[in-house]
């Protein structure tokens, strides 16, 4: 019989508010910690590498959005927590698996490590602005696998990755809901509900940010307001009211930036023209044009809208990724990982099964809370302008939204709000 590798599963669980939540998990971990025979080796920053990731991560994120957008529902994606999840995973892969997982992503693999080190290694973490990442692996304590161990090396080396062999029993799932639980403060209590027969590995990251506004939202700020949906249907609504001073505009949208204290990150927002649909808006997007749009805003009072929400989001991204490029890597027959390890009986073989995406948003006065986690299961078989006049950018009506690295650009979480929860 032919064995799999458990499918990926990108697990995207993104908690958004002002209050700091605590994680009230059990945070003991009984699974056997193989870090002792695996010592993370000093790698040097690049910073050339990490200028690379900024286009490439950038061109990756908006493709991924693009590919799941749903026209009649809200959602919510951590590009940033996608990323070390499926490079941990590529550095098990080889041939035409590896080049199609390379293409994806939109770099070679070994420079992607190098770019995503460097790159989540300068992201700022402050007291009133922190963002943290963890990465681990685990996988099935049987003798029929042995796993590689230079794939574990090189994760340990570039993600950090704490590892683990377990019996992949409820103990076990117990123990991987822990560490999630842990690693993202509380917010995502489960990540994965059942471990499968055939599931072998699980290549986890999580991800959370916790940040105060620069201007939190006053009581009188806080007005009732209505969102208009895309079907002309109305919601009551609470609307945060503020003014901001750096404004975005292309040639069917404005929007923009409200800093989080630090001044590190920001929340970015972009309100398409009213003859255009949200989606028509993010068909004509890539990451060069999000770039250059995010870096390039003016300084001038913007008045600004932001409605209060709070929503859960799921999806399956195994589409979305074959539709970018990962073909072999889901097929029984065609997926090459045999760099992840090796089975004493040559016919099986690991292939990803499924990708899943879990994210959760809320949206306060006093700041934003966010956390991601992206669990890869494997299966046996500015610039500023001159001041200019008010502009006005009520968030009302369907938007595009990002928690952005103000350094670089890039969008750390994006998502759409066609209506308001």
């Amino acid at each position: 019989m032919k064995k799999r590798l458990t499918t990926i599963i990108l697990c995207l669980s993104v908690f958004i508010t002002s209050i700091v939540g605590c994680s009230t998990a059990d945070t003991k971990i009984t699974a056997e910690d193989q870090m002792a025979d695996i010592e993370p080796e000093n790698v040097t920053e690049n910073i050339s590498a990490a200028e690379h990731f900024d286009n490439a991560g950038s061109d990756f994120a908006i493709q991924l959005f693009k590919e799941i957008v749903n026209e009649e529902e809200n959602v919510l994606i951590s590009p940033l927590s996608v990323y070390p999840a499926l490079a941990m995973t590529a550095n098990g892969a080889n041939n035409n698996t590896l080049s199609q997982m390379e293409q994806t992503m939109r770099m070679p693999i070994h420079e992607l490590n190098k770019a995503l080190h460097s790159y989540i290694s300068a992201l700022p973490n402050e007291e009133t602005s922190k963002l943290y990442l963890a990465n681990s692996i685990w996988f099935r304590d049987e003798k029929d696998l042995t796993i590689n161990k230079a794939f574990l090396q090189t994760n340990a080396n570039w993600y950090n990755a704490q590892i683990y062999k377990t019996s992949f029993d409820d103990t076990a799932l117990h123990d991987i809901n822990t560490w999630v639980s842990d690693k993202t403060d509380g917010m995502i209590e489960q990540i994965v509900d059942h471990i499968d027969n055939d599931s072998y590995m699980y290549l986890i990251n999580s991800l959370s940010f916790d940040a105060k506004w620069k201007e939190p939202y006053e009581k009188p700020s806080v007005k009732d307001g209505v969102f208009t949906q895309e079907d002309s249907s109305k919601q009551d609504v609470e609307l945060m009211y503020s003014s901001e001073y750096q404004y975005i505009q292309d040639e069917n949208a404005k929007g923009f930036l409200k800093p989080y204290d630090g001044g590190a990150y920001a929340f970015a927002a972009l309100l398409p023209e009213e003859d255009i649909s949200l989606a028509d808006y993010i068909d004509s997007l890539s990451g060069e044009k999000l770039k250059k749009l995010l870096s390039q805003t003016e300084a001038c009072t913007v008045h600004t809208a932001i409605p209060k929400f709070k929503m859960e989001y799921n999806a399956n991204l195994n589409q979305a990724l074959i539709s970018l490029g990962m073909k072999d890597a889901f097929s029984e027959t065609e997926a090459d990982f045999s760099g992840i390890g090796t089975f004493t009986s040559p016919e099986d073989r690991l292939f990803i099964n499924r990708v899943l995406h879990k994210t959760s948003i809320s949206v306060m006065e006093e700041g934003t809370k966010a956390g991601a986690s992206t669990v890869v299961e494997i299966k046996e078989t500015g610039a500023f302008r001159q001041p200019s006049e008010p502009k006005e950018v009520y968030l009302d009506r369907p938007f595009v939204y990002m928690i952005i690295d103000c350094r670089q650009h890039f969008p750390i979480f994006i998502g759409t709000l066609y209506n308001v929860p």
